[in-house]
């Protein structure tokens, strides 16, 4: 078997102002030293002040740039972005090779609150996706809708081990929408002990597109072929580092300096 080179299958969003989906994929995994492929999902009309629309891109022409990729460049591991409908989201499940690590993040909601995925798409999600999943990566208000009731941040760890059951490998919960002072990730296994993961929370409003880039972050140190606890470590190191250096572009919720 090929030892890993870092090539990563991005499947997701596009998004116009570059901060988040595939702009903000390829900027991280070029950053850390992979190659980053692409299947573009759907084409959004956006910048820092919001999303102003969305044009789906049709299900068969998602599929085929998968498997051109797939059977020509190869990948060493897959990570999946704004998957908006339940077509879509069947679609990719279906062309995840058997034994690829596989990222999903499962983008729901836009920074600035626009839908990101369609309300039947929620059971796809759950039962044909994250059951492929390596490492599943909601945010709190993702979790929310993934459990259907609210989660308060002292019980974080137990919201992640209840969604671990819907069949993901791994949980990564973040905790960036919370309130306090420090900021915590919790990462579970099965028949593990949880990895906590805490940085003081930055006062900025440019984090656009931080859980884009974490979670293209993990499926680069899975593509190099680190364990998961090392690359969930390294990018949550990089996802702060790179909102330290974000340009402040934008009039609104602004890109990272990735």
């Amino acid at each position: 078997m090929q030892a890993p080179r870092g090539r990563v299958l991005i499947v997701a969003g596009s998004d116009s102002g570059g901060g988040a989906g595939i702009q903000g994929d390829i900027k991280t995994v070029q950053a850390l030293g992979g190659y980053a492929m692409t299947a573009i999902t759907a084409l959004t009309a956006q910048n820092t002040i919001g999303v102003f629309g969305i044009h789906p891109i049709p299900e068969h022409f998602i599929a085929q740039q998968i498997d051109l990729c797939l059977n020509d460049i190869g990948a060493d591991a897959m990570k999946t972005g704004m998957l908006h409908s339940a077509g879509v989201i069947k679609t990719v499940a279906a062309y995840v090779p058997e034994g690829m690590p596989l990222v999903v993040d499962p983008v729901m909601v836009a920074k600035g609150g626009a839908p990101l995925l369609e309300p039947d798409a929620l059971d796809a999600l759950r039962t044909k996706l994250i059951p492929r999943a390596t490492i599943l990566t909601p945010n709190l208000p993702e979790a929310e809708l993934l459990l259907g009731r609210t989660i308060p941040e002292d019980r974080m760890t137990d919201a992640a081990y209840e969604i671990l059951e819907m069949g993901a490998h791994a949980v990564l919960l973040k905790g960036g929408h919370g309130k306090g002072a420090l900021l915590t990730d919790v990462l579970v296994k099965r028949s593990e002990k949880p990895l906590i993961l805490t940085a003081k929370r930055i006062d900025t409003r440019h984090t656009h597109g931080t859980g884009c880039a974490f979670a293209s972050a993990i499926a680069t140190g899975l593509a190099k072929g680190l364990a998961l606890a090392h690359a969930v470590t390294n990018a949550h190191a990089y996802v702060q580092h790179a909102i330290g250096r974000a340009p402040g572009f934008g009039a609104g919720n602004g890109p990272l300096g990735h």
